[in-house]
């Protein structure tokens, strides 16, 4: 459903309004750059940024369609939650009680949400109205392939936010009545390896890097230095807000930056090729050539690919034996099931893993729950005057068939007692249309490409004695090398 002031029409209306005075502001210090606006129309047209418009509806699609299979999938691949717990602990329930403060929650929700969007929008047009052709370009591809680049992590590697696992930690976020509709509808809500809030603003950062330090400028005197800085203190803001908001763990910020990492590598070696800036895309390559980037890249492949493979392997073998989620006293979370084409169905299997406390579950259409969703919590005693509860006794295991439906259904399960420890509750969501774990493997097929092409591509850099930031085609390094 629509909302006009909702997330998603604040979130247009501040693109509408903010974006021409940070471009206006960060760009005071180089007037002379900025691009007339009579002629931004021939810009667009001969630099062809309505490309970058066709990326960015890809992308949308690339994501809903990511996003819908990581539900079914979840049946396969399970979640690798207790591991990641089991090596950090509760630091970030540490990190949430020690600065929980209401007007932060607020405020680190609104930066969350409305500032990691508003980055990604804004800088695309800012350097496209600073000039700044090849760095447009890429801060687009950023968006675009760091999407890519996350697939197998996201649907492969599934780890649960932090609020659904450890006990008294609040999702500050996901349960706020104002977000919960957004989130529910485009945000599965229980997946966050790797933390693209880190990943993209970082390979921004990366990018902006390896196109200065290539070009031999000082980072300090670069006209968009301002403009790099506010990126950076963004991305240190988005850092501290997934941990203390229950959304991420702690290894999640190092992997984001591995991911924005190479996707920086990979745009900033590619982009030359890309815009012909050394003749025609494939240009300086022959058989010896294709067949040693298909041998090198190809054994990286082949590696990363047998990990996914293991992975479920793993899965299959243990997931039954460990909690989706964990409940402390008087916690409440949920579970999403994706609406439901019709002709097929969802079935629902919810155990209650202790051994002597019960639970309360209910099974409820998103849209009548809103109600119940209060700032940063589940108001239960409201909820179960929309809807009676079931009470399920220890070691018993529930089930329900969700039937075609447009909505996105929640199944909400209570911890109504006191104990301490946590409730362990395991989750399964079977869809009858099966999970698409064929088609994960081939979306993943490009993640692990460009991770075995930024290999090769940096240690052919280092063979040669040259500079890692070089992003001059092998073809144009040298005349009578002929072999690259």
């Amino acid at each position: 459903m629509y909302v006009p002031f909702g997330p998603y029409g604040t979130m247009m209306g501040m693109i509408l309004i903010l974006t021409p005075i940070l471009c206006w502001y960060f760009t005071r210090s180089h007037i002379e750059s900025r691009i007339p606006m009579n002629e931004v129309k021939s810009e667009i047209k001969n630099k062809r940024y309505y490309l970058h418009i066709c990326g960015y509806l890809i992308i949308i699609f690339w994501k809903k369609l990511t996003d819908w299979m990581n539900e079914p999938i979840k049946v396969q691949t399970g979640h690798y939650t207790d591991l990641v717990h089991g090596f950090e602990g509760n630091m970030v329930l540490w990190i949430q009680n020690t600065f929980s403060n209401p007007m932060l929650t607020e405020i680190l929700n609104f930066h969350y949400l409305f500032i990691y969007l508003f980055l990604i929008y804004v800088t695309t047009i800012y350097y496209m109205y600073t000039g700044e052709r090849d760095l447009t370009d890429k801060v687009t591809l950023n968006y675009i392939l760091i999407y890519a680049l996350a697939v197998p992590y996201y649907l492969f590697f599934n780890v649960e936010v932090t609020s659904s696992y450890i006990p008294g930690m609040d999702a500050l976020l996901y349960h706020d009545y104002w977000y919960a509709e957004f989130y529910a509808e485009h945000d599965p809500l229980d997946n966050c390896v790797p933390s693209l809030h880190i990943a993209i603003p970082f390979g921004i950062l990366a990018i902006n890097w390896l196109h200065v330090r290539e070009k031999g400028i000082d980072m300090r005197e670069w006209k968009h230095f301002a403009y790099h800085r506010f990126i950076f203190w963004n991305t240190v803001l988005f850092g501290f807000a997934i941990l203390y908001l229950g959304i991420h763990w702690i290894v999640d910020i190092p992997l984001g930056i591995m991911i924005g990492g190479i996707g920086a590598l990979f745009i900033h070696h590619l982009h030359p090729r890309m815009r012909n800036d050394y003749g025609k895309l494939f240009k300086g390559f022959n058989r010896i050539k294709l067949s040693r980037h298909v041998f090198i890249e190809g054994i990286v492949v082949l590696v990363m690919f047998a990990t996914l493979m293991g992975g479920l392997n793993y899965q299959d073998e243990t997931m039954d034996e460990r909690p989706s989620m964990i409940l402390g006293p008087n916690d409440s979370n949920f579970d999403i099931i994706q609406p439901i084409p019709e002709g097929e169905t969802a079935e629902i299997f919810l155990t209650n893993m202790d051994n002597s406390q019960s639970i309360e579950i209910v099974v409820i259409d998103l849209m009548e729950s809103i109600p119940a969703m209060g700032q940063s919590e589940i108001k239960w005693d409201k909820l179960i005057t929309i809807q009676e509860p079931i009470v399920l006794l220890p070691g018993e295991t529930y089930q329900e068939i969700v039937r075609h439906g447009e909505e996105y259904t929640l199944a909400i399960v209570h911890h109504p007692g006191h104990h301490d420890d946590g409730i362990q509750v395991h989750i399964s969501v079977e869809y009858s249309q099966g999970a698409p774990v064929n088609l994960a493997l081939i979306l993943s097929l490009p993640s692990l490409w460009m991770t075995g092409f930024v290999i090769h591509r940096l240690g052919r850099l280092k063979a040669k004695g040259m500079p890692l930031t070089t992003s001059i085609p092998s073809h144009a390094w040298g005349q009578n090398d002929e072999s690259e």
